[in-house]
């Protein structure tokens, strides 16, 4: 009797086991605390600024519409797409009209709103120049990363992608940029001459055609490298001391033409009705045409003087 016993409990232990697993039972951890993370709903004001960005993105697919292009933008830094930086210069131009209006002067409501699209190209050139500017002052230390990765024993590809994570912005953003591209199949060549183009520097263009000759013909790179950073750090002396020998045009330059401008809120400060007629007769009104033609004429020629090529 003993064994039939211990036979069925062995037979139904599986059984009852099994059932356990499959029953519900109480979990371990609170129901609120498995649930995964929700965020709240965004705002309302969140959603239309969604759907106008939607809307406006397909409006300029749609008319292929490329005001504030994407490499603008990319070699500008600007983490926006067109859409988006449009809407700021919309914004912007709203808050002139709202400036002019609360001054009480319409015309220069009209004004800022015109030239808000002027002024959100001159942002990007700006931002774009500063950004050049900066890739060329890293570059020398770029070389010395190449050429020590390349003296370690690593490839030229290893080299540029330890110098993308040693270098600063915009350096690391740039070579990261060759690494993808060369990564997607495109050829080294290509990608190096394309930063040069994007950068504008004839002294990365050198590095480029260094490095393409050097995988034609071989040779020691590292070597290669090091002269090329001389040359560069040389030609860098060079500019910094006829900079310094154009830096009291320059200066002269902007006192001429800040000069008319301080002369007119001189006046107005201490007499305002002097200048009156300058603004309400037509005269005056062909005169300032007049000036602001000259004024341009003058400052593109004086900065084509203190504009030095070497």
């Amino acid at each position: 009797m003993l064994i039939i016993i211990g036979a069925a409990l062995l037979f139904l232990a599986p059984i009852m086991v099994g059932v356990a697993l499959v029953l519900p039972h109480t979990p371990d951890i609170a129901l609120e605390r498995r649930r995964p993370f929700q965020a709240d709903p965004p705002s309302k004001l969140t959603w239309l600024a969604k759907v106008m960005l939607g809307a406006l993105d397909r409006f300029l697919a749609t008319r292929n519409v490329r005001l504030y292009s994407r490499d603008a933008l990319e070699n500008a830094g600007v983490r926006f797409s067109q859409a988006e930086y449009m809407v700021l210069v919309i914004a912007g131009a709203m808050v002139g009209v709202l400036v002019g209006l609360v001054i009480g002067v319409p015309a220069i409501s009209v004004l800022l709103f015109v030239l808000a699209p002027f002024v959100g190209q001159v942002v990007l050139g700006f931002r774009a120049g500063k950004r050049r500017t900066k890739f060329d002052s890293q570059l020398g230390d770029t070389l010395q990363l190449l050429s020590g990765g390349l003296r370690a024993g690593h490839s030229i590809l290893r080299a540029i992608d330890a110098a993308a994570a040693e270098s600063q912005s915009p350096t690391s953003e740039e070579m990261r940029r060759v690494i993808t591209e060369t990564s997607l199949g495109r050829d080294l060549l290509a990608a190096l001459n394309d930063t040069a183009e994007r950068m504008k520097n004839e002294d990365f263009v050198w590095i480029a055609q260094a490095i393409q000759i050097n995988r034609e013909v071989g040779g020691n790179l590292a070597e290669v490298l090091d002269q090329v950073n001389e040359t560069i750090r040389e030609r860098a002396e060079i500019k910094g001391h006829i900079k310094s020998l154009a830096a009291e045009g320059k200066f002269s330059a902007y006192i001429l033409i800040a000069m008319p401008f301080g002369i007119v809120l001189m006046l107005m400060t201490v007499n305002p009705s002097y200048m009156n007629s300058m603004f309400t007769h037509p005269l005056g009104w062909g005169m300032i045409g007049a000036s602001v033609v000259l004024m341009t004429i003058g400052s593109l020629w004086m900065r084509k003087i203190i504009d030095l090529k070497f």
